[in-house]
């Protein structure tokens, strides 16, 4: 940034010394026919309205403005040209909407133009054209030659200016082309303008001029339909890639990375409507994700707040549009907010909130793209959430709320590959088992069972938090996997397991007594230990060793102990 900023003040001290000095020396010292202020209006305005409404292909501005301020040169001299030229480049840059930090395009193509003026006037003289009316037998070489001379003056410099910018850019790349075509439009229609000027005079202007503008006007309104086809096109392509998306948090992350690449995006937020209020589901602020920043909104409430009530998108170009509007919180330096509600069977359930902290970012056209991206979005959303809850529901017990069987020997493998691979040391398993369990559903009632394996499994969690998996395996069986765990240390845990569970009575209801509101029962387990691999060489082996150590080391032990597999 700072890098930045010495090649702006560098092009600034530039442009100070180099243009205002090039328009005094081609005044004093070239020749110049007085120009009436009549002339000088029109021309000012042609070249502003040509230089205001540029082609813009590919993203990149046609700059046309030449074959006015040729005729310009012809008729009246060097300074006329550069002084038009000037004016042109101030009302491009307008049109453009650069902002500060893009300061240096105006001076950079300030002091360029001045020099590829000065160049290719300077050679018109030396082979001895002449300015005023001539006819056009008088002027078709000293023309070609000045024209050729701009051409390749313009391309060098364009070069130069390039390596003074840090880019690596070809001499002969697609920009000379651009050029070159550009030259074979200009030229013709600066030599017409001329000429037809010499015969009848202001009416010129409006003859080759307002077919010249229509034209240019009519390939705008092409070149932005094409821009706004482009535009939805990748936000189908974007679309897509979301609804491909199986997890939540990648359709979250997705969105918003795409989102950033196609719309200059400084902060993204992500609203969800949740009962009668919008809350932060994700906030994206200069690449960093942050969800506490904005606290609820309701309807009506500020910018989202309207938006979520009216079902109506917004767009503000710049803070002094939306500052008595705003409600709450609001990014540091934000300038231009594009905020876009996200329908699900025509109601709103969300609100898109995008901030850049320049000014006039955001066009109109733009809204079309991003409700379809938003429609994409939802769909994706649901889709993900389906997803999750589904296999939420085929990993865990229903029960318990542990994880169950299936997704328990998949971690197994997927954990014995770690082993395989060395980057796991050890791997322990815990197996154990409910001691009497038959008898507490057979005294007590099949309910109360289940709820002491509600209040078997919150236990076992709790005590084993981060440092392992707990699953239930099956009926009243429970195993806890512990990663990077030696035999001696899952030992000491388990023999803790067992204690807790065994001193610490479990509370339930007597469903076959009615009389009976509340029981205290006093529950043990029995417990196996096995650890890998020097127990076992595979995730099964693991599972049967624990297993053994548990029946025959605990259970046929009278039970309410822990055993560790033996080979």
């Amino acid at each position: 940034m700072e890098h930045h900023a010495t090649k702006l003040k560098l092009l600034f001290i530039c442009w100070l010394l180099l243009v205002p000095t090039g328009i005094i020396v081609a005044y004093q010292f070239f020749p110049s026919e007085p120009m009436e202020l009549y002339l000088v209006a029109a021309f000012l305005v042609f070249a502003g309205i040509v230089s205001y409404f540029p082609i813009i292909i590919n993203e990149t501005p046609i700059f046309l403005t030449q074959w006015i301020t040729l005729v310009a040169f012809l008729l009246h001299g060097l300074f006329y040209e550069i002084l038009f030229l000037q004016f042109s480049i101030i009302m491009l840059m307008f049109s453009l909407k650069i902002k500060k930090d893009e300061l240096y395009r105006y001076f950079l193509n300030s002091v360029m133009f001045l020099f590829v003026s000065l160049i290719s006037g300077i050679t018109f003289y030396a082979v001895g054209g002449e300015i005023g009316n001539h006819t056009f037998s008088d002027l078709i070489g000293p023309l070609i030659i000045y024209q050729l001379v701009n051409f390749i003056a313009n391309q060098i410099l364009y070069h130069w200016s390039g390596i003074f910018l840090g880019k690596k850019e070809r001499f002969f790349a697609k920009n000379m082309l651009w050029d070159f075509f550009t030259l074979t439009m200009v030229f013709p229609l600066g030599v017409g303008l001329y000429l037809l000027f010499n015969d009848i005079g202001y009416v010129s202007f409006l003859i080759i001029g307002i077919p010249f503008i229509s034209f240019a006007y009519v390939l705008r309104m092409y070149n932005s339909s094409e821009r706004v086809n482009e535009y939805l096109q990748r936000a189908a392509e974007i679309g897509h890639q979301l609804t491909e998306r199986l997890q939540v948090n990648e359709v979250l992350d997705l969105f918003i990375q795409k989102i950033s690449q196609v719309l200059p995006v400084d902060y993204a937020y992500i609203l969800d409507v949740i009962g009668d209020e919008l809350v932060l589901l994700r906030g994206v602020e200069k690449g960093e994700q942050n969800v506490d920043i904005m606290p609820a909104i309701k309807k009506n409430q500020g910018i989202s707040g309207v938006v979520w009530g009216t079902g109506k998108a917004v767009l503000y170009n710049e803070k002094a549009e939306w500052e008595n509007r705003s409600h709450g919180y609001m990014p540091d330096g934000a300038e231009s907010v594009l905020c876009i509600p996200i329908f699900r069977r025509k109601k709103v359930e969300g609100v898109l909130f995008l901030v850049s902290t320049k000014k006039k970012q955001y066009e109109k056209y733009q809204i079309p793209m991003i409700d379809i991206l938003c429609s994409y979005f939802i769909v994706a959303i649901q889709n993900a959430k389906h997803y999750e809850k589904t296999k939420r529901m085929s990993e865990h017990c229903q029960l318990t709320k542990l994880y169950n069987y299936r997704y328990f020997e998949e971690l197994l493998s997927n954990e014995f590959e770690l082993l395989s691979k060395g980057q796991r040391n050890e791997l322990s398993l815990i197996m154990l088992d409910i001691d009497y369990f038959k008898s507490v559903n057979d005294t007590y009632g099949h309910q109360s069972g289940n709820e002491i394996l509600v209040q078997m499994a919150k236990r076992i969690k709790s005590l084993i938090g981060n440092r392992g998996t707990v699953a239930r395996y099956g009926g009243e069986e429970f195993v806890i996997l512990l990663p990077d765990t030696n035999k001696q240390a899952a030992l000491r845990l388990a023999e803790i397991v067992r204690l807790t569970i065994a001193n610490r009575p479990f509370a339930t209801q007597n469903f076959l007594d009615i009389g009976v509101k509340h029981e205290s029962i006093s529950i043990t387990v029995s417990i196996g230990v096995a650890t890998a691999p020097q127990d076992a060489d595979d995730s099964l082996a693991l599972i049967r060793h624990a297993d053994r150590a548990l029946y025959i080391g605990a259970k046929q032990a009278g039970k309410n102990r822990v055993a560790e597999y033996m080979k």
